[in-house]
């Protein structure tokens, strides 16, 4: 049979590496920042771009779409070519690919310390970037096909299967969470409203992490570990089964982030059914890893990159079962809200897709330069040092979650909260933050560590150039099952098929669950009394956003007797259908404040706005001091605002957009005369006037700047229902 000649493109598989791991060190340093900021809250104080709320999801984004990207990428334009015995489709293509997506990163690294943000988690960028990560994600899609269709192998190998199903899920999944309609050039609004926009947001957020962190992840294990550990892959058939129940099950686990919300029952429940189902296909894909290592386990004793592997499917076994368990509402009642579920999401990528990032740039960089490792010694003492940053960060975050959990339920035997106080349960956690601020700077240590040594690697060696390599053409065949060929043999030549019946496996879960809940109006019942924001609220709403507030707030009350107590009724559908987006939040390192409206006066907020401490000693929130900045509020584009809220359904009539402006100001007035009822508020104001005339500047009046209308919307929230009130 004639051969042909042909060459592997390593160049791209070199530029993906290098990107991962300046992203990682990147992503990581923000994440150890973030980290002891909890320590030192005050750290950047007055540095707004610096600020906890603007650089949480910037970490997000940089380990999860330019670290963990980056790695997927490296490893499928690597594995690929190989399986399917083909230079990539277009050399043009990957090199858009690659400069798009590192394009894509930089735009989020600028943007979101800025405040450009929509606020949903894993999703946060704006509507020109989210075009931008739809258009290059589809260039990578038909670069990929495009090389199966003119592939020498005729098999599609299980890798190949993941890596299909993940740019078709990760492209639906990207296009509907992201339908909004843009105000201007860097501001949008959701299309869904409250409890609507909470299910599309977490159909995304749960399977941005089933299909962008653990489906290409998988097919990198099924290239990586038989390639390395030189054993074939433990069962095929395993293989087939964990592919297949995966794709279709995960879809559908959305809702167990939403238990005891205002989402309905039924799709909460149905979310728990298929999350506890989920154990079978993870544990299935993790067991043919591990035991792919039969016959090869003297290799990991010695082979750092095996090491890797190995606690990397170990974590990956731990996070998929831990996952189901805390889909159980009452394992859910305990953890939600709390550290238990950071030092979850933790073990799944610190040790997931952060050691088989680091075991696959160990194996690759070497035989790409061909060359050796140049430290065998230093990549385990990474290893080592990174595993047991590992540990120092999740066991601490296990104890401070069940520490959170069990404070904020236990009650005195006179029936009130015995930590009645929020700020009890974060002090007394404190010193488990330190562990973790100790265990993150060890693993980023680990990560140095493999900087030098790949540096140290590439000089040594030589440079990346195309590798050669020969195949035999593909022969053509008849287009249907040849004598005695089982339909999933037929399917694993068909890549058009194979796409298709996975793109079909992966949308029946979610127009199941999503359809109803925006179609079917009794799934959100409205409430009379609940009323659009008005135009200060709405600008004050936005503010709340750009700061990042929902990092750290929840706006969803539980019906448990202690959160009730605590804050107030629990939430109901009808509260939110006029907010686009929603903002019930996932994480409670303060108080909820959906019934904070009303609690306390306006002095209050403003000087727990400008020094939390003052007003709630041992309070880790930082300062915003730029709210108070002597510059006006921007206002231009309010009426804008509201008609694209209209457009959204929200109900202001044409005079409420007419004189936007006027009632703006109107309310602005009212919450700056309230503030001078302190002594304490007229001095600062009128030495602030001083200094602004000693400068030369123009004075901006108070009720023109951006606290006074982040004062209005916090005054606002859960003042449409009635509230008990309660003590903090």
């Amino acid at each position: 049979m004639e051969m042909e000649q042909f060459y592997y493109d390593n160049k791209i598989v070199k530029k993906f590496i290098y990107a991962t791991i300046l992203f990682g060190v990147v992503g990581m340093l923000v994440g150890l920042t973030l980290a002891v900021m909890y320590l030192f809250p005050n750290m950047t104080d007055g540095i707004s771009w610096l600020s906890y709320g603007r650089l949480r999801p910037l970490h997000t984004n940089a380990v999860i779409f330019a670290f963990v990207g980056n790695a997927f990428f490296a490893g499928m334009y690597y594995s690929l070519q190989r399986l399917l015995k083909a230079r990539m489709f277009s050399d043009f293509l990957s090199n858009l690919h690659f400069w798009g997506w590192q394009l894509i990163i930089v735009a989020a690294a600028i943007t979101l310390p800025l405040g450009y943000t929509s606020s949903k988690e894993y999703a946060e960028l704006e509507w020109p970037i989210d075009i931008a990560i739809a258009l290059i994600w589809v260039v990578m899609g038909i670069n990929m096909i495009g090389t199966m269709i003119r592939r020498r192998e005729r098999h599609l190998y299980v890798a190949i299967w993941f890596y299909l199903a993940t740019f078709v899920t990760v492209a639906v999944l990207h296009i509907f969470n992201n339908i909004e309609i843009p105000v201007s050039g860097l501001k949008s609004y959701s299309v869904y409203a409250g409890v609507q926009d909470a299910l599309v947001q977490w159909w995304y957020g749960h399977n941005a992490v089933a299909f962008f962190l653990t489906t290409p992840f998988l097919g990198l294990m099924y290239y990586f570990i038989p390639k390395v550990a030189n054993r074939p892959v433990y069962s095929y058939r395993l293989s087939i089964i964990h592919f297949w129940s995966l794709i279709f099950i995960y879809i559908w686990a959305g809702p167990h982030h939403l238990l005891y919300s205002a989402l309905p029952n039924w799709a909460q429940n149905l979310g728990v059914a298929f999350s506890v189902m989920l154990i079978a296909p993870s544990w299935g894909g993790m067991i043919n890893g591990l035991l792919t290592l039969r016959g090869a386990w003297d290799k990991v004793r010695v082979e750092p990159v095996l090491k890797f592997f190995v606690v990397a499917i170990t974590g990956y076994g731990m996070a998929t079962f831990e996952g189901p368990m805390l889909s159980f509402k009452n394992v859910n009642a305990i953890a939600h809200y709390t550290d238990w579920i950071v030092a979850h999401v933790h073990v799944g990528a610190l040790a997931w897709n952060g050691f088989m990032s680091f075991g696959i740039i160990y194996w690759l960089i070497p035989r790409m330069t061909k060359s050796q490792l140049f430290s065998t010694k230093l990549a385990n003492f990474h290893f080592w040092i990174g595993t047991l940053g590992i540990i120092l960060y999740a066991l601490p975050m296990y104890v401070a979650g069940f520490q959170q959990a069990s404070m904020w339920k236990q009650f005195n035997p006179d029936g009130t909260l015995t930590y009645g106080n929020f700020l009890e349960t974060v002090t007394a956690i404190m010193p488990l933050y330190w562990m973790r601020a100790i265990g993150g700077s060890l693993y980023l240590i680990g990560m140095l560590t493999l900087v030098y040594n790949i540096i140290m690697t590439v000089r040594a060696g030589s440079t990346i150039e195309d590798e050669l390599a020969q195949a035999p053409a593909l022969q053509t065949i008849k287009s249907g099952r040849i004598s005695g060929e089982k339909f999933h043999s037929w399917l694993e030549r068909k890549p058009i098929q194979l796409t298709i019946l996975a793109t079909i496996a992966i949308l029946i879960g979610g127009i199941i669950q999503i359809v109803p809940t925006i179609m079917v109006k009794s799934n959100v019942p409205t409430i009379s009394s609940v009323k659009p924001y008005t135009p200060l609220e709405l600008e004050g709403r936005d503010l709340y956003i750009r700061e990042g507030c929902v990092g750290c707030h929840s706006q969803s009350v539980r019906p448990f007797r202690s959160e009730v107590e605590r804050y107030g009724p629990q939430a109901k559908a009808g509260e939110f259908v006029y907010d686009h987006p929603f903002l019930w939040g996932s994480k409670r390192t303060g108080p909820d404040l959906q019934r904070v409206g009303g609690k306390y006066n306006d002095n209050w907020h403003f000087n727990h706005m400008w020094n939390p401490q003052s007003t709630s000693a041992g309070s880790i929130m930082p300062g915003y001091k730029w709210l108070f900045d002597n510059k006006p509020l921007d206002i231009s584009l309010i009426e804008k605002k509201m008609k694209v809220m209209v457009t959204l359904g929200v109900p202001y009539s044409e005079a409420e957009v007419a004189n936007a402006q006027k009632t703006l100001r109107d309310q602005a007035l009212t919450i700056e005369k309230s503030l001078e009822n302190d002594p304490d508020y007229v001095k600062s104001y009128e030495d602030s006037r001083k200094r602004a005339a000693a400068k030369g500047e123009k004075f901006v009046p108070m009720n023109e700047r951006e606290i006074v209308a982040l004062i209005a919307y916090i005054q606002r929230l859960g003042t449409d229902i009635k509230v008990k009130e309660t003590s903090k």
